[in-house]
């Protein structure tokens, strides 16, 4: 005699997951943000916008030279914050 519920098929992976929480580490959330990074890297706008990288005025290499040179001033200062273990 059949059986009244015949079995279900198994749901796909992503189908089984999808709603679920993955915790830390989504790998769904992961391969989408790859996905959508590829995509834009090869799209005409991404590889204009990788060609711009890095172009500076004047202005702006200044402003960053000068950025640099505060950060190491405050590298070589000590913490005042920070507590050492002097063990």
């Amino acid at each position: 005699m059949a059986s009244k519920n015949p079995p279900k098929p198994k749901p796909r992976k992503e189908e089984a997951r999808s709603g679920a929480n993955e915790g830390e580490g989504n790998k769904t959330a992961d391969r989408h943000y790859r996905e959508a990074t590829r995509e834009f890297v090869n799209s005409p706008r991404g590889r204009e916008e990788i060609e711009r990288a890095g172009d500076v005025n004047a202005s702006e290499e200044r402003d960053i030279e000068q950025a640099e040179e505060e950060a190491k001033r405050r590298a070589r200062e000590h913490d005042p914050q920070e507590v050492r273990d002097r063990h």
